[in-house]
């Protein structure tokens, strides 16, 4: 498995930090069809290792997407259905940036989508499926996070701005109730807009592999980039002192939710 597609840091928790956009990389032959604003890669989740080192306690394994989203976005049903409904998004291939300026001046064709997901696709989940089998079968259950971050103004895609933490469960289908309810309360102790399950319930990660009846529990969270960056623009410069403030309740929300999953599994044996 190509290291420039998916690194894999295998830790030895119930834990896992999946990482499916922070990647910047794009194949020469993608480049080629990118235009200059595609080259860009705007729409990366930054700097998401660094904003995650806090987690190092926890001892998670990390899945991480090396790949710009622009090549392909291990992020949405391969199938090319949408995951929200009659309201804006981007889509398996990317035709646009989340502002909805155009990226290609030669847009990849159906064929090249296809070999987009067997090249690159693919092996993002084979790892991420793997590493969540070895962890269910070393600790009876898994707890998957999806590491997410965004723009807080996207008028194309959600109105106003948007809170700082937004947690998503798929409504309440992907993890247990127990374990939503222990972050969503963990979450609220700190000082940072906030809202579970709002414009942003989970992408396809979340939904796919969150399944509680056989002990794997997925939780997403979105995070506002005005919450760690010193500008939401380039070059999406980390600001430390700001982020430690908001590594500060990630690691009670994450520590949260490991302790409710916990207990749901001792009561489960």
């Amino acid at each position: 498995m190509s290291a420039e597609i998916v690194t894999v840091t295998r830790g030895s928790s119930p834990l896992i930090l999946s990482m499916p956009h922070p990647g910047t990389g794009v194949p020469p032959e993608v480049a080629a069809q990118l235009n200059e604003r595609g080259r860009l890669v705007e729409d990366t989740d930054w700097h998401m290792r660094q904003l995650y080192g806090f987690a190092a306690p926890f001892a998670p394994s990390v899945v991480e997407a090396q790949l710009s989203r622009f090549v392909i976005d291990v992020n949405r049903d391969p199938s090319g259905v949408s995951l929200y409904p009659g309201q804006a998004t981007t889509e398996l291939v990317p035709s646009t940036t989340f502002d909805g300026a155009p990226i290609w001046q030669t847009a990849p064709d159906a064929n090249e989508i296809e070999r987009r997901k067997a090249a690159y696709f693919q092996p993002y989940h084979a790892a991420l499926a793997a590493e969540i089998e070895r962890v269910k079968a070393e600790h009876g259950y898994c707890v998957l996070w999806d590491c997410h971050s965004i723009k807080s103004v996207i008028p194309r895609l959600f109105p106003g701005t948007l809170p700082t933490l937004n947690l998503g469960t798929n409504s309440g289908e992907s993890c247990a109730g127990s374990i939503e309810a222990a972050a969503v309360t963990a979450m609220a102790r700190h000082p940072f807009t906030q809202i579970a399950n709002g414009r942003f319930k989970g992408g396809w990660i979340t939904r796919h592999y969150g399944r509680p009846s056989s002990q794997v529990h997925a939780l997403q969270m979105e995070i506002a980039l005005s919450a760690y960056l010193s500008e939401e623009t380039a070059p999406w410069t980390f600001d430390a002192p700001k982020a430690a403030v908001l590594q500060t309740a990630l690691s009670a929300i994450i520590a949260a939710a490991l302790d409710a999953a916990k207990t749901l599994e001792r009561s489960r044996s």
